[in-house]
């Protein structure tokens, strides 16, 4: 029989390893014991020694993980925020852009756009005199004869003020344009403050307007409006033209990248109860796969050629509606029934929410 045992010497506590055998006298009964005691003192401390140095490297080896995973995570952090402050940076040039093409363009409209009403009426005062010289000087000298001929007075008299009509149409058209650039802008508009959502995103859709009519390299692309009654919103217009902005982009590449006939762009609003609104933005395009939707705020995430996405328009996007607003941005898809991006947010703010990335660099 071969066990360790402990025993106390002058030195101090030792470590053995003993064999004893019972001795039996005739009739098998036990009458003694012989055995033989092997000092393993030194090995069993050098195996208690290599124990705690394996512990020390397990341990050494989990808190190295660990620092490789934070250090992992920091630089992943740190791309996101580069990235982002690209992206912000990026939004902001394209409001100041805007803010200042709108600024430059609104003083000469308005210029014009005050005086074509006076233009307009003195060129019915000139018709209306050449028509009484008419009547009452029916036989001109041949001089005035061969001018009216010469202008095709008739045609100048019918068309002038078609002509001028449409100069008016068209001042009020840049008008309208230019109201929608500074709205979409809000460059004057850092805090949060009450707006008409439906102006937001109608002056959206005005900057995408040329990329929603049909082109010769680009098919039709309808929106169908469908804005319930909603009050105004206590929020970040700017950004949120910005949210608008992104998901509509991404549902125009999604359209045109598409297979689908009659490419119809979706938008409805309504108050869904006393505090809370929802934006729906809905595309009948191919759709995506669940892993891609599970995936679709995922900073660098694109389901995009290379080169065509950053990957951060819808990641800002939530951060935007969530952090800045304090509601929540959704995505319903599925491959072949298309996209819809819920966007809810409440009509007012109880709380001050906490600044994020984009807000520290306005």
């Amino acid at each position: 029989m071969q066990q360790e045992e402990v025993i106390l010497l002058a030195d101090g506590l030792h470590t053995t390893l003993a064999v004893k055998v019972p001795l039996l006298d005739d009739q098998g009964q036990p009458y003694g014991i012989c055995g033989i005691a092997t000092d393993i003192t030194d090995r069993v401390r050098a195996e208690e020694v290599r124990q705690q140095a394996g512990e020390a490297l397990r341990r050494s080896e989990a808190q190295l993980r660990q620092q490789t995973q934070q250090l992992k995570q920091t630089l992943a952090d740190l791309k996101q925020t580069q990235a982002q402050l690209v992206q912000t940076e990026k939004m902001s040039s394209l409001g100041q852009l805007v803010a200042g093409v709108a600024h430059e363009i609104n003083n000469p409209v308005g210029f014009i756009s005050g005086n074509i009403n006076h233009a307009e009426e003195y060129t019915q005062d000139l018709l209306k005199m050449i028509a009484l010289y008419q009547f009452h000087y029916p036989n001109p000298v041949e001089e005035i004869v061969e001018a009216v001929e010469a202008i095709d007075l008739d045609f100048l008299v019918a068309d002038l003020p078609n002509l001028m009509s449409s100069m008016k149409i068209g001042a009020e058209r840049i008008q309208e344009i230019v109201l929608s650039l500074r709205t979409f802008s809000r460059m004057d508009e850092s805090e949060m403050k009450e707006v008409d959502i439906h102006a937001g995103i109608d002056s959206t859709l005005m900057i995408l307007q040329n990329r929603l009519k049909k082109q010769p390299d680009q098919p039709l692309i309808e929106v169908i409006k469908n804005y319930g009654k909603i009050p105004l919103v206590e929020c970040y217009a700017g950004q949120l033209n910005q949210v608008f902005m992104n998901i509509l982009s991404n549902a125009i590449d999604a359209l045109i990248e598409g297979d689908c006939e009659g490419r119809i762009i979706r938008i409805s609003t309504e108050l869904v109860n006393p505090n809370d609104i929802v934006i729906r933005i809905a595309d009948n395009g191919c759709g995506m796969s669940e892993s891609a939707q599970q995936r679709i705020f995922d900073p660098f995430f694109t389901t995009k050629p290379i080169g065509k996405g950053t990957g951060l328009g819808l990641s800002i996007s939530y951060q935007i509606v969530t952090e800045k607003h304090g509601g929540t941005l959704q995505c319903v898809s599925s491959p072949g029934n298309g996209t819809e991006f819920s966007v809810t947010i409440p009509i007012r703010q109880n709380q001050t929410a906490e600044p994020t990335l984009e807000e520290s660099l306005d």
